[in-house]
C-alpha cells in the first residue's frame, strides 16, 4: 500500500504514480465546527503559540478528512514580524494590524534578526509533537512568508493594499531597504532551518503579495531571497507567488521542488512552462467550496482531466480556503479526488 507520505514526497520528485496527493492551504482553521469551538476557549495567538493547541487545530482536518495526503502546520506568517520585534493582531473588524510601521532606517535597524529560531521555538516543538503523532504515514509541511511579502505588513503596518509605502521605500531608500530584506531573509532562513530540524517533511514559502513587487526589483526581491531561504533547508520546497504567472520561467530559478499555482494560471501552461522536472500545486480556485457539492465535483474532474498522468502534479487550491468554505463541499472534492 502507498502511504500518503511517499505519494506526496513521489510528486515533489516528479515521480508519483498514485493518484494525486492533496492538501488544502489554511486547510484547518475557521470554516471547522471543532475549530471554532476551540477559539471560543483561546485566542488564535495563544493556539499558534502552545504547542499542544496547534497541534490539535494541525490534525483536526485529518481527523474529519482521513483521505488528506499532508498535515500543514497551524501558526502564521506574521511570526516573523513578531520574532523581528514587531508585535500584530487582528483588528475587530478584520484585518491585520501590526504594532507599528517600519519605515526608516533606523527603524529597520532596530530590527532584530539573530535568535529568530530560539524566539519561535514554541513552533519547533509543535513541529516535534506533531510528527510523533503522525508518525511515518502522512506528510508534515511547515511553511513560512516569503520576505517581500512580509516586508509589505511590516513597511504598510498590516495588510498591503497597494504597497505604496514599500515600494516608496526601494527607491527613496535603497540602503534601508536592502538592509530590511537582509534581515527578513536572515530570520526566515533560521526559521526554515528549525522547521526542517523539528520534523517537517516540505515546505511551503508564500509570497501571497507578489504581484504588488516592481519588475525592476523582482529578482531582487522575489526570488534571491528565496533561494537563500531554500538553502538553508535540506527538505524539499513549495515555492507559491500569487498572482505572478508572468514570471513563472523566473521563478524557475529559485530551484524549489514544486511551484504552486494560483487559480488564475491555467495548469497545462504552468507545466509547459516550467518543464516536467519541477512539481506544480493548485489550482481549484477555493471560492467554488463555498458553492454545492455538484460543482465542487465538476471542477475537480477538470483539474483532474487536465492533469491525467502527471506525475509531479500535488492537487490543491489556488489559495486559502475562507471561513465560508462547505464541509460537504471539501468531502466532495476528496471524494472525486480518491476516486
Amino acid at each position: 500500500m502507498i502511504t500518503s507520505r511517499k505519494r506526496f514526497l513521489d510528486a515533489l520528485a516528479c515521480q508519483n504514480s498514485d493518484r494525486p496527493p492533496v492538501w488544502l492551504m489554511r486547510q484547518a482553521g475557521r470554516y471547522l465546527p471543532e475549530y471554532r469551538a476551540l477559539k471560543q476557549k483561546h485566542d488564535f495567538r495563544t493556539m499558534v503559540k502552545t504547542p499542544d493547541l496547534a497541534t490539535e487545530v494541525t490534525l483536526q482536518p485529518l481527523q474529519r478528512f482521513p483521505t488528506l495526503d499532508a498535515a500543514i502546520l497551524f501558526s502564521d506568517i506574521l511570526v516573523i514580524p513578531e520574532a523581528l520585534g514587531v508585535d500584530y493582531r487582528f483588528r475587530d473588524q478584520g484585518g491585520i494590524e501590526l504594532e507599528r510601521t517600519v519605515r526608516s532606517e533606523e527603524e529597520v535597524n532596530a530590527l532584530q534578526a539573530e535568535g529568530t529560531a530560539e524566539r519561535l521555538s514554541y513552533v519547533g516543538k509543535a513541529l516535534q509533537q506533531l510528527r510523533s503523532e503522525l508518525r511515518e504515514e502522512t506528510t508534515l509541511l511547515g511553511f513560512c512568508g516569503a520576505p517581500w511579502t512580509l516586508a509589505l505588513y511590516l513597511v504598510e503596518g498590516g495588510s498591503p493594499g497597494e504597497g505604496r509605502n514599500l515600494r516608496e521605500l526601494l527607491y527613496r531608500a535603497p540602503d534601508a531597504a536592502r538592509i530590511l530584506r537582509e534581515k527578513i531573509t536572515a530570520a526566515c532562513s533560521e526559521y526554515v532551518k528549525l522547521q526542517c530540524q523539528s520534523g517537517a517533511d516540505a515546505i511551503q514559502l508564500f509570497d501571497s503579495w507578489a504581484s504588488l513587487c516592481p519588475a525592476d526589483f523582482y529578482e531582487e526581491w522575489c526570488l534571491e531571497p528565496i533561494r537563500q531561504i531554500i538553502r538553508s533547508c535540506d527538505k524539499p520546497s513549495i515555492f507559491f507567488s500569487r498572482g505572478a504567472a508572468s514570471r513563472l520561467n523566473e521563478q524557475r530559478s529559485v530551484k524549489s521542488e514544486a511551484i504552486a499555482i494560483d487559480w488564475s494560471t491555467p495548469l497545462a501552461l504552468a507545466r509547459d512552462t516550467v518543464g516536467p522536472s519541477i512539481a506544480i500545486q493548485g489550482n481549484l480556485d477555493p471560492l467554488i467550496l463555498e458553492t454545492d457539492p455538484a460543482s465542487v465535483r465538476a471542477a475537480a474532474r477538470r483539474i483532474l482531466d487536465d492533469r491525467k498522468g502527471d506525475p509531479g502534479f500535488i492537487f490543491n487550491g489556488g489559495h486559502g480556503l475562507s471561513p465560508k468554505t462547505r464541509i460537504d463541499c471539501v468531502e466532495a472534492l476528496l471524494d472525486t479526488i480518491q476516486g
